[in-house]
């Protein structure tokens, strides 16, 4: 990841010329990204390289919060309960392509100061604008489906609270939201890093009580072709990839990086990126542990169990204290599930407001925002709720992620073709071997998804 960084500085912040085949921004940037946090952390240029690293750390937590939503425990489990430790594997290679995506991401706000949906209106043609703009709404709307879900059930299995009143209560999560943003970004990374730390203390005492087999566990990181022959095993694979690499992160990292107040000169601006790459790599291999331990405690728990069937969260919320011997895994489990939901919550909302700023600089209130994203996905749940039925609520969580994995495309290639653009990155442009391995990370994609959808149209 080190070419990530610029390793030639020019002395100027100004982009330089236009050269045959490139273009640079068609406008000068307007109104910053989230202007109400942008550039609202100081940062003091005289502090040591610790006191650095913590003035730089935030940002990566929130991006990481989307790495472990509830989407990812209906895939994960799935993956567990049914193939064991086989799709260790994808959950780690998923983790590995997010810290690289958003370190490009990090490194075009730093060096451009426009976030991802920025770029692309000031890029693309109008009518490519709104067309990337309505895949990330849908994007952001399939994950808040998950997150719906997930507090919904974790309401229900903690408190009793029948589902569809639960759906409908997850529409005043926006107070908090709003009563984080009032008092400051750091509050909100605060928040954010709290629940984290919670849900890994959760699923390290499940993990204690479940006692994986680690010979196996570990065999599972190396990867197998049998994931690519089998339509189930790929299509939860896929799942796993959609719940892992966010498309709406990459905007949402690329505008909060912002909220640091770092010099503008270009070895600031390498410094800057020298540490938020720092900052969402560690974060994500939190993410990266809390995802594995999902998988491991459903492959532990259930699969080495002869318990092959166990998809469904609330069925696994049931078994797990009888089944691990521990009167606390269930409860924890929920609990976990619920600060989950609430995390990917606050990073949803930021994720919208940057987006419909920035693609269409359209600016709401963030409780006029909040309400209008969150109605779009209340309505599908309560429509499945009520229709089909509870039981379906685990198809429908897994679904919403191989939704978001389709859409990875939409925002990945917009990514790696800004980085590679000397004219709008200056000579904080990616290298050749970066730009190589990052359109191979987004031929990767096309190619699983392609994958897939070839299996499920020919029958396999």
């Amino acid at each position: 990841m080190a070419d990530i960084f610029s390793k030639r500085l020019s002395t100027s912040p100004a982009l330089p010329a236009e050269r045959p085949g490139e273009s640079a921004w068609r406008r000068a940037l307007t109104l910053p990204s989230l202007p109400e946090s942008h550039r609202s952390v100081p940062i003091s240029h005289s502090a040591s390289w610790f006191r650095k690293v913590l003035a730089f750390a935030g940002p990566g937590y929130l991006v990481a919060v989307g790495y472990m939503d509830p989407g990812n425990w209906a895939t994960d489990i799935g993956g567990g309960s049914k193939f064991g430790y086989t799709l260790l594997s994808v959950v780690l290679i998923s983790n590995f392509l997010a810290m690289f995506l958003q370190a490009l991401s990090a490194k075009l706000g730093i060096a451009t100061g426009r976030d991802l949906a920025q770029a692309c209106r000031d890029h693309y043609s109008r009518r490519m604008t709104i067309f990337l703009w309505i895949a990330c709404e849908l994007a952001i709307a399939a994950c808040d489906l998950a997150e719906v879900l997930g507090s919904a059930v974790a309401l229900k299995l903690l408190f009793h609270i029948p589902l569809l009143l639960g759906v409908v209560l997850t529409a005043l999560d926006v107070l908090v939201v709003l009563a984080l943003q009032g008092r400051g970004f750091r509050l909100i990374e605060a928040f954010v890093v709290t629940l984290i730390a919670s849900i890994a203390l959760c699923f390290a005492y499940e993990i204690f009580f479940a006692r994986p087999l680690w010979l196996q566990a570990a065999y599972g990181f190396i990867p197998q072709d049998e994931i690519l022959r089998n339509k189930e095993m790929l299509y939860i694979a896929i799942g796993i990839l959609g719940a892992t690499v966010m498309p709406h992160n990459l905007y949402l990292h690329s505008s909060i990086v912002q909220t640091r107040a770092f010099g503008q000169s270009p070895s600031e601006k390498r410094e800057a990126l020298r540490f938020a790459v720092i900052d969402s790599t560690v974060a994500l291999l939190f993410a990266l542990f809390i995802n594995a331990a999902i998988l491991v405690l459903g492959a532990a728990a259930f699969h080495t169990r002869g318990l092959d069937e166990v998809a469904d969260i609330a069925e696994a919320y049931k078994l797990l204290s009888p089944v691990l011997g521990a009167g606390l895994a269930s409860t924890l489990f929920a609990c976990a599930l619920l600060a989950s939901g609430q995390n990917s919550t606050l990073t949803g909302t930021l994720a919208g407001q940057i987006v419909m700023e920035g693609f269409i600089e359209m600016r709401l209130k963030p409780w006029v925002r909040r309400l209008m994203t969150r109605s779009l996905a209340i309505l599908p749940a309560i429509l499945v709720i009520a229709i089909a039925g509870e039981k379906k609520l685990t198809a429908l969580l897994i679904l919403s992620q191989v939704v978001l994995s389709f859409q990875l495309p939409f925002a990945v290639i917009p990514l790696v073709q800004f980085t590679a653009n000397r004219a709008k990155m200056g000579e904080f442009v990616n290298s050749r071997a970066t730009t190589v391995i990052a359109w191979g990370v987004a031929a990767a994609i096309l190619f699983f998804n392609g994958e897939l959808l070839w299996l499920i149209f020919k029958g396999a």
